[in-house]
């Protein structure tokens, strides 16, 4: 691999990550979308708790890699001094929502591709479609005035958007000192959230998948920060998100002679294979398609949904729900809270069948 072109090495750990991320989704069920749902309607918080789980060890692994000067977390994109509060808020809406009306959020499409849904291949061409339309192509002339009306520009005052640094500037103290006491609160909290409950913690499966799922963040950080360095040609930090990369996942295989695989393409592709050989192992492989036309018109809405919410959010329930967050990047968190509402409002919706009823039902069953 020494004569390999780091752009290419770094691809492949991505395909090899990707893979392991489907694999470990499709065995242990790890959805987010499926974790709110257990959550409103059964009363279940395992999923939950270990969605959850996978942000805090993230968060942890990924704040000490950087206090230990491993990766500078603020080359990411989630850390600039640029907070697009508005479209954390507008796009996490309307992906949670989405995700409800696509099953599943973005990962979940891939996996359940993977595994043979072709309701999941239409929502991710759709997805893929609308990303790319909002990121570069006409929604993005939208996309442009948002943000240039509402952005908030913190360079004046502050280093990042990060919780540390703008505790730092407000309170003059050191900011290394507020990263490892927010780390340290932020997700000893969640580790206390998930451990507490017996039931939780009885179930290998969750907890399991919450800390595979968590610690591919910070080996993804590696993967681009540290091997993918170079300093003519060096590869962007990055870590799991799915919206964007499906989009330019979509771009590479039809302009594959003209196109560079990166880091987010490869993990899209790791994601299936490693679902579609874990379906095949555990003989869970199953080609499932739409019921009727209807089925397939919520799909449609859902994939377009998260394809332009994931974008004006900068990401998905794992791009700015666990990777995101794990760099304290108060606009990651914003998003995920969004997402998380706008994932309750879809269940609501699709429990009571209109907007006016799923709105009812939120606010009187709190």
């Amino acid at each position: 691999m020494e004569d390999m072109p780091i752009g290419t090495v770094v691809a492949l750990l991505g395909f090899g990550l990707g893979g392991i991320f489907g694999a470990t989704a499709q065995r242990t069920n790890f959805c987010t979308m499926g974790a709110i749902s257990d959550m409103v309607f059964m009363g279940n918080w395992n999923r939950f708790r270990a969605w959850m789980l996978a942000i805090a060890t993230a968060m942890l692994v990924s704040q000490g890699m950087f206090a230990l000067e491993v990766v500078d977390l603020t080359e990411s994109i989630y850390l600039t001094t640029n907070l697009g509060w508005l479209g954390a808020i507008l796009g996490g809406l309307m992906f949670g929502f989405g995700m409800t009306l696509g099953g599943g959020c973005g990962n979940k499409t891939l996996v359940r591709l993977g595994a043979g849904n072709l309701k999941s291949l239409v929502v991710a061409i759709v997805l893929g479609i609308f990303a790319y339309m909002t990121l570069r192509g006409l929604i993005g002339l939208g996309r442009v005035e948002l943000e240039a009306a509402t952005n908030i520009d913190l360079s004046g005052s502050f280093d990042s958007q990060g919780i540390p640094d703008l505790l730092a500037g407000l309170t003059g103290a050191s900011a290394d000192i507020i990263r490892w006491v927010a780390t340290l609160v932020l997700a000893g909290a969640l580790f206390v959230f998930c451990f507490k409950d017996a039931e939780f913690r009885a179930s290998r499966r969750d907890t399991a998948a919450g800390l595979i799922i968590g610690l591919l963040i910070p080996a993804a950080w590696y993967a681009t920060g540290v091997i993918g360095y170079d300093d003519f040609e060096p590869t962007q930090l990055a870590s799991f998100t799915f919206v964007n990369p499906t989009g330019e996942s979509l771009v590479y295989l039809m302009t594959f002679s003209g196109a560079t695989i990166n880091f987010g393409i490869a993990t899209v592709g790791g994601v299936i294979v490693g679902s579609f050989v874990m379906a095949m192992a555990t003989r869970t492989f199953s080609i499932e398609s739409f019921t009727d036309a209807s089925d397939m018109i919520r799909h449609l809405i859902g994939g377009a949904l998260m394809g332009t919410g994931g974008i004006l959010a900068l990401g998905c329930t794992i791009g700015q729900g666990i990777t995101g967050v794990s760099t304290l990047a108060i606009g990651s968190l914003i998003a995920l809270v969004s997402i998380i509402a706008g994932g309750i409002c879809g269940m609501k919706y699709l429990e009571e069948g209109s907007f006016g009823g799923a709105l009812t039902a939120m606010f009187s069953r709190g």
